[in-house]
């Protein structure tokens, strides 16, 4: 390998937006993600409902045309 070309390898701190951080290796010294293990609902089992269906209708409402004129 030839010297000087790559980047420090140093201990990063990864956050996550629940507020669980732990300490792992990197290039960068630290980051911010937005789901992790504690917090998934794949591992937590928990289930979440999105509310799309408020979205949706919006999105309908929107861009439904109204019967005027297509100028």
């Amino acid at each position: 390998m030839k010297t000087d070309i790559h980047p420090e390898y140093e201990t990063a701190t990864i956050t996550c937006s629940c507020g669980n951080s732990w300490e792992t290796r990197s290039t960068k010294p630290s980051m911010t993600v937005d789901v992790c293990s504690v917090c998934h609902p794949f591992f937590t089992g928990e289930q979440r409902i999105v509310d799309t269906a408020g979205r949706v209708e919006r999105f309908r409402r929107r861009y439904t045309r109204g019967g005027g004129s297509n100028s």
